[in-house]
């Protein structure tokens, strides 16, 4: 199983290397960086020349404000220049912030990122084969490449693209077209997987004529953990206020409706709209934590996790230790969750 690391939307451009840094230091298979409060595209470009091993996805890209040729030569640059070690995680993003925030018109996401990635492939089938580029969609016209502006083919690989997706159609559109799906941490938990996420990826997959296990699947787990109960405890409160906040989002309310918390998601989005923002923590109950978060210290995750997502999931995240000195600790647990089964 192979693990990744995060980090904060927030963090600038000038930290990043030092970060991805650690990553590969400890041992994690890849990083996933943002694109949200900075341009994903060039914090991977900087994770990727800090580092020789590591692997940079995008979770997620926001496409619909760019052009399927600007992320296209974008993704190609960084694949070629890491040696092949560039991932392309793409997504749709809400409504609201694709009109309101990118001034960008909205259209149903589904059939456009359909186009969207067949764009991309139609693309990189150029570059990389010395197809005519004929790519002919509603959205999307893709009918001329002069050698000029060719890159030409790559040597380290093509470029994957994963998905980033919650609805049923944005799941099964991973299996018809995708290299992989990207989970949301409101998605991740092993009953979500099983019962929700898989049979939708499972349609895809047979509606796009794919092979058995085309589709590699990432879990956001978001996991309680540290040296001691003291830390796996200030871990789980932290993660109470961040599910206090996501669960505001109706978009992510699939969980709570299969567990039967739909109320809750009511309860907090109308707390958001009325800026009660202390009440939402303590909605998220102790229960609700047992489901959705993984919890146990380090010398317990590894067999945790480990049992959770057998069989469901071929990637998984796991938080960098806040202290330097738990390192040795989660260089070991990372370790423990890439042995073979």
């Amino acid at each position: 199983m192979q693990v990744w690391a995060s980090m904060d939307q927030r963090m600038t451009l000038a930290e990043v290397a030092a970060h991805a840094r650690r990553a590969e230091a400890l041992g994690y298979d890849g990083l996933n960086v943002p694109d949200a409060v900075h341009d994903g595209l060039l914090v991977a470009q900087a994770a990727l020349a800090a580092t020789q091993r590591l692997r940079v996805a995008t979770s997620v890209l926001v496409v619909f404000p760019r052009s399927p040729m600007n992320v296209a030569h974008a993704a190609w640059d960084l694949q070629a220049f890491s040696g092949g070690r560039f991932e392309l995680g793409v997504g749709s993003q809400v409504r609201g912030n694709i009109r309101g925030r990118y001034s960008t018109e909205w259209t149903p996401p589904v059939p456009r990122m359909r186009e969207y990635i067949g764009a991309l492939r139609a693309i990189f089938a150029c570059w990389q084969n010395g197809e005519p580029l004929a790519f002919e969609g509603e959205h999307y016209r893709f009918s001329r490449m002069q050698p000029f502006f060719n890159p030409g083919p790559l040597e380290g690989g093509r470029v994957k693209i994963h998905l980033g997706a919650i609805g049923p159609h944005m799941t099964a559109l991973a299996g018809e077209a995708a290299d992989g799906l990207m989970c949301h941490p409101t998605n991740s938990s092993p009953r979500y997987l099983e019962e929700v996420v898989l049979p939708r990826l499972e349609v895809g997959r047979l509606r796009g004529g794919r092979p058995p296990e085309s589709v590699e699947l990432m879990a956001a787990d978001l996991a309680a953990t540290g040296p001691d109960s003291g830390a796996v405890a200030a871990a789980r409160e932290e993660l109470r206020e961040l599910f206090g906040f996501l669960f505001s989002t109706p978009a992510y309310w699939p969980s709570l409706d299969l567990y039967g918390w739909d109320e809750v998601g009511r309860d907090l989005h109308a707390m958001a709209r009325e800026g009660r923002w202390q009440e939402m923590t303590p909605r998220i109950s102790d229960e609700m934590l047992d489901v959705l978060v993984p919890t146990g210290t380090y010398g317990e995750i590894a067999d945790l996790l480990r049992a959770r997502y057998r069989g469901l999931a071929t990637r998984l995240t796991f938080p960098m230790p806040g202290d330097s000195g738990w390192e040795a600790n989660v260089r070991e647990v990372i370790a423990a969750l890439q042995a073979p089964d």
